[in-house]
């Protein structure tokens, strides 16, 4: 098991580069076996979801290549077969290869998906997409049969703007005879980025990045090279520990109205950030102004935000209110917060954060991935040393952590 290190409390200064953005590689690389032809996606991060992606294709019998942040996918040779519990639980977006290979072969076998523990995360959106499109659905003890004669386009409204249904549903449409219509899609950057690669493939998609979604089915799927956006959470990450502890910290890399509403709230806290085409520049405020945070699909707050802005709100001068909409546990990062001296209450939804208060490095454990890196941020501000058990949460969403934050002048140690 990981653990993490750290010794906090020391002034940042310089540059960081933000990588491929996780949420978008994990769901892109199973599109990728919607044809036969040679894929190339360029900006894919080393992170562990990718590894775990990675070996559900070559158990699929698909050909990937890796050099640096590349790879090259060939499908030629692929294999249908059932993906096990022990390929399908390391990692939620999984549940992608549903819809590719629904799509190709009519037919998937797949164990449910796993991820991080958020609370209920059910996939009834995916199910209700493809059952429109005129598949059946079998669940046996975690086991997902989906079978379908043929897919035909059907209109799919869904009842809440899923990222990861929206995708799934575009997946098996494409190859789909007749007209799909999605109706409250999401919007996300992720979702764009997709319908994007899957058009140059030679798709027919029009409508993303708005909430209704229109695919024309097509015969075939060609080859294509296509780059992973830039991660708006990695980027929205480092912005926070600029704003706690940076002196002219410049993160490279972003795209910026993927990061606009969190850069709103640095605004209204006092948080000086200068914002070019493709960078921003921030240092750490005299004083923080307290905050309220409501979580929202894009262009919303977005969740994965919440818990590392946290430690944030422990320094801002008043009470700070987080109300999370999207997922139901998403304050498993309190307890060990509090235990490194924050005062936050607790009452579904919404956590109420008092601040000013100072934090002393403790012994905590990282539950999911970005509890885990509000922990970090926690560590890099509280006085003395921070072991965070369990980091492997982390390391599934942060390229080259320790090297980044080393770069800028923190003392981290990934054991």
């Amino acid at each position: 098991m990981t653990k993490i290190m750290l010794n906090g409390n020391k002034k940042l200064t310089g540059d960081v580069s933000i990588s491929g953005m996780k949420n978008n590689a994990v769901a892109i690389l199973p599109g990728a076996i919607l044809t036969n032809e040679e894929i190339t996606i360029d900006n894919i991060p080393d992170i562990s979801d990718i590894k775990d992606i990675i070996n559900i294709l070559k158990h699929l019998n698909v050909s990937v290549e890796r050099k640096n942040s590349t790879l090259k996918i060939n499908s030629k040779n692929i294999k249908n077969t059932q993906i096990p519990k022990e390929y399908s639980s390391k990692l939620r977006a999984s549940y992608y290869f549903m819809g590719a290979l629904l799509a190709r072969y009519k037919e998937v076998s797949i164990y449910f998906p796993g991820g991080c523990n958020l609370g209920d995360r059910p996939i009834d959106q995916h199910i209700k997409g493809f059952e429109a499109l005129g598949a059946t659905v079998t669940i046996d003890n975690d086991l997902y049969t989906i079978k379908a004669k043929k897919l035909n386009g059907a209109y799919v409204y869904l009842d809440m703007a899923s990222v990861g249904a929206t995708i799934n549903i575009i997946y098996a449409a494409v190859l789909a005879k007749g007209k799909t219509v999605i109706e409250n899609a999401a919007k996300e950057p992720e979702v764009v980025n997709i319908a994007t690669m899957l058009n140059t493939m030679g798709a027919k998609i029009s409508g993303a990045g708005t909430n209704v979604i229109k695919i024309e089915g097509v015969k075939k799927l060609n080859g294509c090279y296509h780059e992973v956006l830039p991660d708006r959470i990695e980027a929205g990450t480092y912005m926070i520990i600029a704003a706690l502890l940076g002196n002219n910290i410049k993160i490279k890399g972003i795209i910026p109205e993927h990061v606009e509403a969190l850069t709103l709230k640095f605004k209204e806290a006092g948080i000086h950030i200068v914002v070019k085409d493709n960078y921003c520049v921030i240092s750490k405020p005299n004083r923080l102004k307290p905050l309220k945070i409501k979580t929202m699909v894009f262009p919303g707050f977005v969740t994965d935000l919440q818990q590392p802005i946290t430690p944030l709100l422990t320094q801002c001068e008043g009470e700070s209110i987080v109300e999370e909409t999207i997922y139901e546990d998403r304050f498993r990062n309190i307890p060990y917060l509090n235990k490194m001296g924050a005062n936050i209450v607790v009452k579904k939804p919404k956590a109420y954060i008092k601040g000013k208060t100072k934090l002393i490095g403790k012994e905590v454990i990282a539950t999911d991935l970005r509890a885990g890196i509000s922990l970090v941020i926690a560590g890099l501000i509280a006085k003395g040393t921070t072991t965070i058990l369990e980091a492997d949460h982390i390391l599934r969403g942060y390229e080259k952590l320790e090297e980044k934050l080393t770069k800028l002048g923190a003392e981290i140690r990934v054991e």
